[in-house]
């Protein structure tokens, strides 16, 4: 089976995590200290702040938390994305309001969005879709005009490039993912950064229960003070030493290992890709994105039967992803969002991973060919 994903992680993780078991602490300590700031150098951005976290859900959910968002409020979000963006948002007691997405890339239309404006709507989630972030300055324009603060969702974004810079040194807030099958990998993990103080400061207190100025230094030592207080609601949110040590060699990793093999696979895809009939390929930038996933369209109706040919041949596929206000919590349809719908039922996820070959994806593209075209004279017959 040609995995769709996977976690690329060997010696050098293993020997990481012997030494924080050998240290004796496995919790938030020196080595969650040391990711921060190693992410913090790799992004280039000293007048910004990093926190980790153990998840890109728990990311995007203290950062709207820390932007004050609360019951009665409202936030904009493309409906093209994994359901995490949504229950972050409703975490907080806020309302997560669905908005189209632009058809030929899934990332937000704003002229959808500025539809569902409204004196509640407090901030807008932008969804790297894809690893895509599209016009982003227009985005940051629309913000500024209706005075929104903008959360970017960059689950899929790590170390991709807008304008020469890369995400996460820029922008308002910025939340990364780095779970198993990200562009790097903590086993699980994410991380907040921002230049807002307020927001930062909020955020280190929150992951952790919401303890107020609790040092990482006691922590790390074992001594933590019984003497803190607690100002505002927190959660368990914070990151191991264990997976901070698998996402510093990850880290190490990257830039030689992974982003090129990433950048190398999807501008493959996107040769062999190109003319067949039935398929469209999103547009982006393949010379700016670290690609996380490769989504195709998959027109006239044909998306499920070639998943389940595909499949019958040894090659796992996905679906990225059931646009969320189809989901019974968030709007069972409600309202109408022509573009996202019709990429629910058109996209399919073909393998994308370090380990994948270009073999394999000849392999996978002649089945796509196969199916497509047999599919297409039958059409040409009749």
């Amino acid at each position: 089976m040609i995995r769709l994903s996977k976690s690329v992680v060997g010696d050098q993780e293993a020997i990481a995590l012997s030494k924080v078991v050998a240290h004796g602490y496995l919790g938030m300590g020196v080595e969650v200290q040391l990711f921060e700031q190693k992410l913090q150098d790799y992004l280039d951005c000293s007048d910004r702040k990093v926190v980790c976290v153990n998840s890109g859900t728990a990311a995007l959910h203290l950062a709207l938390q820390a932007l004050g968002l609360g019951v009665g409020d409202e936030v904009l979000v493309p409906a093209m994305t994994y359901i995490a963006s949504f229950q972050a948002v409703s975490a907080t007691g806020a309302t997560p309001v669905a908005c189209d997405v632009r058809l030929e890339n899934g990332l937000l239309d704003l002229k959808d969005a500025q539809k569902r404006l409204s004196p509640k709507t407090k901030a807008l989630m932008f969804v790297h879709y894809a690893s895509y972030c599209g016009d982003l300055q227009s985005v940051y324009d629309f913000a500024k005009q209706y005075k929104l603060r903008v959360v970017e969702d960059a689950a899929h974004a790590f170390g991709s490039i807008y304008q020469g810079k890369k995400i996460g040194s820029f922008g308002d807030v910025v939340c990364f993912s780095f779970d198993g099958i990200k562009n790097i990998t903590c086993g699980e993990g994410g991380a907040i950064v921002s230049a807002d103080s307020a927001v930062i400061n909020k955020v280190l207190d929150a992951r952790l229960l919401g303890v107020h100025r609790e040092k990482i230094e006691k922590l790390s030592s074992m001594q933590c003070s019984g003497d803190f207080d607690v100002m505002e609601q927190g959660f368990r949110y914070h990151m191991s030493n264990l997976m901070a040590a698998i996402g510093i060699v990850q880290l190490n990793r990257f830039e030689k290992e992974f982003k090129p093999a990433r950048r190398q696979l999807i501008s493959y895809y996107y040769e062999r890709l190109k003319n067949i009939p039935g398929i469209q390929l999103l547009q982006m930038d393949l010379d700016d994105i670290v690609p996380h996933i490769m989504p195709m369209r998959v027109l006239n109706g044909q998306r499920d039967r070639l998943g389940i040919y595909l499949k019958q041949h040894a090659v796992e596929v996905g679906v990225h992803y059931k646009a969320a206000h189809l989901l019974s919590k968030y709007g069972h349809g409600r309202p109408r969002l022509p573009a996202a719908e019709q990429l629910a039922v058109e996209l399919l996820t073909l393998p994308l991973h370090p380990e994948l070959s270009k073999l394999d994806i000849d392999y996978i593209v002649d089945l796509v060919q196969i199916l497509l075209c047999e599919k297409s004279c039958v059409m040409s017959e009749n």
